[in-house]
């Protein structure tokens, strides 16, 4: 299998029947790995895929293969690349990184001059943010958006999160500042 059997697009009203599935397997990958994640229910997704602020990917035969979507704090300063899955079937194909540049792409057009982050555990994930340009950084250099921080409370991992006065927890923070970095 490889990138080629797969479309990526930007995700629309008619995806929304993949949200409850996608969910499900958001929740399951981070348990099986033992991490955390910011739960979002089906109907939360559903809107980003109405919204256009989602990118979804499907096998070449029709069945979902995988998803992530944007979320913007800070009066749209900030946005973030959140919810990254990709189907079980359909893993180490690059699927990944393709969902990752067509959602980074997505929020450059939509927002554009905004600072792009993410937080995750996984070492696939800050590879390919690296590649994409983003950076490793404080938390202090992310959204002071209380609504952000309210999302890591379903976080497995958000005792640590408010032991440590949200500046560090066990994800990696990591930013794009097209201002920084001469992509305006």
């Amino acid at each position: 299998m490889t990138i080629s059997d797969f479309d990526v697009l930007v995700a629309f009203g008619a995806h929304v029947k993949y949200a409850p599935e996608i969910c499900d397997e958001m929740a399951a990958s981070a348990q099986a790995r033992g991490t955390g994640i910011a739960r979002r229910s089906p109907e939360y997704v559903a809107g980003k895929m109405r919204e256009g602020k989602a990118v979804i990917a499907f096998h070449k035969e029709g069945r979902w293969a995988g998803f992530s979507y944007i979320e913007t704090w800070g009066h749209g300063h900030y946005v973030a690349n959140s919810g990254l899955i990709i189907n079980p079937e359909f893993r180490k194909a690059g699927l990944a990184r393709a969902i990752k540049t067509k959602t980074f792409e997505l929020s450059l057009e939509k927002y554009p001059g905004a600072k792009l982050f993410g937080l995750t555990t996984g070492l696939a994930v800050m590879k390919i943010n690296s590649e994409l340009g983003y950076r490793p950084v404080t938390y202090s250099e992310l959204t002071d958006d209380e609504a952000f921080w309210k999302g890591c409370e379903s976080c497995v991992n958000y005792a640590i999160l408010q032991s440590k006065e949200r500046k560090n927890c066990l994800c990696t923070a990591m930013l794009f500042d097209p201002e920084a970095d001469g992509k305006k």
